[in-house]
């Protein structure tokens, strides 16, 4: 089978079920494993231009959204030399990959024989599902069982929700601040912590800071969507320059974090059962090499 995907996501549940050399097209985004894509051609690409600040791209965004065009350009051309069987796409985000409305304007357009499927997990039950999905199109439903089972194994091995377990602030975006939303909330709950502003399987919007003050966290952890942790990094000076950010309690007890969000948080795809082990060991007090203290960069 010849497969394109449009999503990361995908392309890390085409290479965990065992396909990876059946994947023929990918995204620009599509950077795991390391290594393993190089030579698996590249049909989308974006308007925006590199090393742009999130407020730099929150406001390109919203302009091309404005003008009516779009942040990710499809390669259709490509697309059609690649003649795939199956396209994996999305309809969740419009920040985060090709919509499914648009791949299948393209595809039509080419007049292709190609199956495309729009995969909308929004929780860990539907990200689970996803990877069954692509499996039973796949033929690959054995190593599809196996994943879940290894994902139903090490969930139930972390702490999971408590009452009185530490409140925690996941932010997915810095300027505008937008807390972690979808599945992010439920790993916080399996990692033994108290999401705030969202509850699993909630869409993520723009906060106030002021609000952030308000809730007083006692852990704050950066993962923004896109961002490496040294990019990050670079940022966080953001937060630190918000009215009572000094104040909160996760700053004044050294509980401000940096994790890795494209590969553990911001993908629906199972990694995200990493993030969750991250986590736990982050609020246990025995943070793994996957997570990084921030009290240094922010002062």
């Amino acid at each position: 089978m010849r497969i394109v995907s449009l999503l990361p996501a995908a392309t890390d549940i085409v290479v965990m079920l065992g396909l990876g050399g059946d994947l023929v097209g990918r995204t620009h985004e599509c950077d795991w494993p390391p290594g393993d894509l190089v030579g698996v051609p590249e049909v989308t690409s974006t308007s925006l231009p590199g090393a742009l600040t999130s407020r730099e791209i929150s406001a390109a965004v919203a302009g091309d959204a404005h003008r009516g065009s779009s942040l990710y350009q499809l390669d259709v051309a490509v697309l059609e030399d690649l003649a795939p069987d199956l396209i994996l796409t999305q309809d969740l985000c419009d920040v985060c990959a090709v919509s499914y409305e648009r791949v299948n304007d393209a595809v039509r357009m080419i007049d292709l024989d190609t199956r495309v499927v729009s995969l909308e997990a929004r929780t860990i039950g539907g990200i689970l599902d996803t990877v069954d999905a692509v499996a039973a199109l796949t033929g690959t439903t054995d190593r599809a069982a196996e994943i879940r089972a290894d994902a139903a194994r090490r969930l139930a091995a972390l702490p999971g929700p408590a009452a009185g377990g530490p409140t925690v602030l996941f932010v997915e975006w810095l300027d505008p601040l937008m807390p972690g939303g979808h599945w992010v909330p439920e790993q916080i709950d399996h990692a033994g912590g108290r999401s705030l502003l969202l509850g699993p399987g909630a869409h993520s919007t723009p906060q106030r800071w002021s609000v952030v003050a308000e809730l007083a966290p006692e852990v704050v952890v950066f993962g923004p969507c896109g961002f490496t942790p040294e990019r990050t990094v670079d940022e966080l000076s953001v937060a630190a320059a918000q009215p009572g950010w000094a104040d909160l309690p996760a700053v004044r007890d050294g509980q401000v974090w940096v994790v890795d969000g494209p590969a553990y948080f911001n993908r629906p795809g199972p990694r995200v059962v990493d993030g969750a082990e991250i986590l736990a060991a982050v609020l246990s007090g025995r943070p793994d090499s996957r997570a990084w203290r921030a009290d240094a960069a922010i002062g």
